[in-house]
């Protein structure tokens, strides 16, 4: 069976880094499909939207079984490419959802659009991360009703790997990338509240085929 290595701190009073050896029976796909591959010298999770899934920021990802997560951090490499099927709006949608509910019905997730890194056009690059708010506040809304708060540039592209690191603390995330020092975005007003906790998936979206790898997740 083929094994994806991944890294995880449950919480504060158990050892910390301990490498998880995490197989299919412990990983379940949620409109997606997944595989396991080495890809530029890492093990790394596969994920592929269902094509039936016409809608934008829906949940799909990959959901980590036996993960109840609040407050604390999720950090991992991503990489994403464009399928050959992608259509024109694909941008290589890929990122993290975190305070899923049981049903998958009701969840946060911040993501990054890796195409718009580098257009040319600059209102493009301003839309290069994304925060949305499953199920009722999705990117379209957000944009609409908030422009510019819930979005943010960072320099990125395709088929590299970079790294996510998302900071939640009861209503605020932030999102770091890469090394930076400084989050690249904060959300102050998480839609869900500060009192929710769930789940953490793995999560892209049309025209993306996405790469997931060592990924660790702090509880605090």
């Amino acid at each position: 069976m083929s094994l994806l290595h991944i890294s995880i701190t449950v919480s504060a009073q158990t050892v910390t880094g301990l490498p998880l050896r995490l197989t299919r029976d412990r990983l379940k796909p949620n409109l997606v499909s997944m595989s396991f591959e080495r890809l530029m010298g890492k093990e790394a999770l596969r994920v592929v939207k269902d094509s039936s899934v016409q809608k934008v920021d829906e949940p799909t990802f990959v959901r980590l079984e036996g993960i109840d997560f609040t407050n604390g951090t999720i950090q991992v490499k991503v990489l994403s490419r464009l399928l050959k099927n992608a259509p024109e709006l694909a941008r290589g949608f890929i990122g993290v959802a975190f305070r899923i509910n049981e049903a998958n019905s009701s969840y946060e997730s911040i993501y990054i659009r890796p195409t718009n890194g580098r257009a040319t056009d600059q209102v493009r690059r301003n839309h290069a991360i994304q925060y949305y708010s499953y199920p009722d506040y999705k990117f379209d809304r957000l944009r609409k009703e908030a422009p510019e708060r819930y979005e943010a540039y960072s320099d990125m592209t395709l088929n590299e790997w970079i790294t996510l690191t998302v900071v939640v603390k009861d209503r605020q995330a932030q999102l770091y990338l890469n090394n930076n020092k400084q989050p690249s975005l904060i959300v102050n007003d998480l839609k869900h509240g500060a009192g929710t906790s769930g789940g953490v998936g793995l999560w892209v979206d049309i025209g993306t085929e996405g790469y997931f790898a060592d990924l660790t997740i702090t509880n605090q």
